[in-house]
């Protein structure tokens, strides 16, 4: 059995109380606890739970754990260090061995930390899951929310009241994060409020679909009149959504990409399944995998920074092979918008265009030539004209 607590609201004697309360009904049964240390207390919950008599606590390796993580597994192993019931043989030195790795593996991503710098108990008020907490605080920003994301956290206690008081794991807790956000956005204060203004509003695609039945039904059903006044006559699932789910055909759909993808990559049955359910998010990795190539092979500080002016890496190709890349020089802007980048590839000088996506909007402005969208090849759909204009109809002879 497992005790999912995405947001790290099991308080320590809620959890003696849960786990006693189940061990006792079910002496055999496996029990295995999952939290995040958001208000700091994940510690002393998970000790509750295995004092009580779970078999099995999620925790972390200290470098990454805490605030919005799991509690960390050097300090519940300490803490049960000559327990006679509890005590672990887990070797303590072999783990800062790992520990030591993961702090210079986060130091290279050390420009995507959140910014949270402690534990914060007001997760007890909004209820955000733990997973979900740093990267809304990242869109909020993204999206020119940053300065809001105080009222953001109280929106979100208010948007999960407004869709039914809902379990928050993904996908749902997505739905309750772009309610908040749209709450702020339009200062929505309350319930109240959204009731008066719904006929009105545009909500969320996530929202729209999460009252059509999309994501199954809510324990105690959908909160009416919010629901009807989002849909406004618009379809609705009944039950579980897999149940009326077409059915794919596989083969058909491994064809149907391998001829819209085709020169970019060889579909794959993985390729299929993951197409059939996120067909977007596929296409653009395809398209962006044939333009950059296979990053995945440069080391992670040159991939997220970029690299300086005559530093060196090695890219070690997946054959055994391996070449070693210089930065020598980047050009100046030329008027279409690009610069010529200038490196060596095992000694061997090369010289690249590459568009600046930095000061293009900016240099535009000054009466920069103007670049235009060029037809790609390899995309079917992308048809090449010798001058500007909107396509009045297409007619096709078979």
């Amino acid at each position: 059995l497992a005790i999912k607590d995405m947001a790290g609201l099991l308080k320590p004697r809620a959890a003696t109380m849960l786990v006693s309360a189940l061990r006792a009904k079910f002496p055999a049964l496996p029990i295995h606890v999952h939290t995040h240390d958001t208000a700091s207390t994940g510690v002393a919950s998970m000790l509750a739970a295995a004092e009580a008599g779970a078999d099995v606590v999620d925790v972390c390796t200290d470098a990454m754990a805490g605030l919005t993580s799991q509690p960390a597994i050097g300090a519940v192993l300490n803490s049960i260090k000559g327990s006679e019931t509890l005590d672990n043989p887990m070797n303590l030195k072999e783990i800062l061995k790992l520990n030591t790795y993961w702090e210079q593996t986060r130091a290279l991503y050390s420009p995507y930390e959140s910014g949270i710098k402690s534990g914060s108990a007001d997760v007890y008020v909004h209820e955000m899951p733990g997973g979900q907490y740093t990267n809304l605080k990242f869109q909020a920003f993204a999206n020119g929310l940053g300065e809001e994301w105080d009222n953001i956290k109280q929106s979100y206690a208010t948007a999960n009241q407004c869709l039914g008081d809902i379990v928050k794991v993904t996908p749902s807790s997505k739905v309750v994060g772009d309610m908040a956000q749209f709450l702020v956005t339009n200062k929505i204060p309350d319930e109240k409020t959204l009731l008066e203004q719904a006929d009105s509003l545009s909500f969320p695609t996530s929202v729209v679909e999460y009252f059509q039945g999309y994501l199954g039904q809510p324990v105690g059903g959908f909160p009416e009149p919010l629901r009807t006044k989002v849909l406004r006559g618009k379809e609705i699932i009944e039950g579980r959504p897999g149940c009326s789910l077409p059915a794919v055909d596989f083969d058909q759909l491994r064809f149907d990409l391998q001829e819209k993808h085709r020169g970019r990559r060889e579909i794959s049955h993985k390729d299929a399944l993951s197409a059939a359910l996120y067909p977007k998010v596929f296409d653009e990795y395809v398209i962006s995998r044939d333009i950059m190539g296979p990053v995945s092979l440069l080391p992670t500080k040159a991939f997220l920074k970029g690299l300086e002016i005559d530093e060196e890496i090695e890219v070690k190709a997946r054959r055994g092979t391996s070449a070693s890349i210089k930065l020598k020089a980047v050009g100046e802007l030329l008027p279409n918008g690009k610069r010529e980048v200038f490196f060596e590839v095992n000694g061997i000088p090369r010289v690249v265009d590459i568009l600046d996506l930095n000061t293009l909007e900016t240099e535009n402005k000054k009466g920069m030539t103007a670049v235009r969208e060029r037809a790609d090849p390899m995309d079917l759909g992308s048809v090449g004209a010798p001058m500007a204009g909107g396509g009045g109809g297409i007619f096709v002879k078979k």
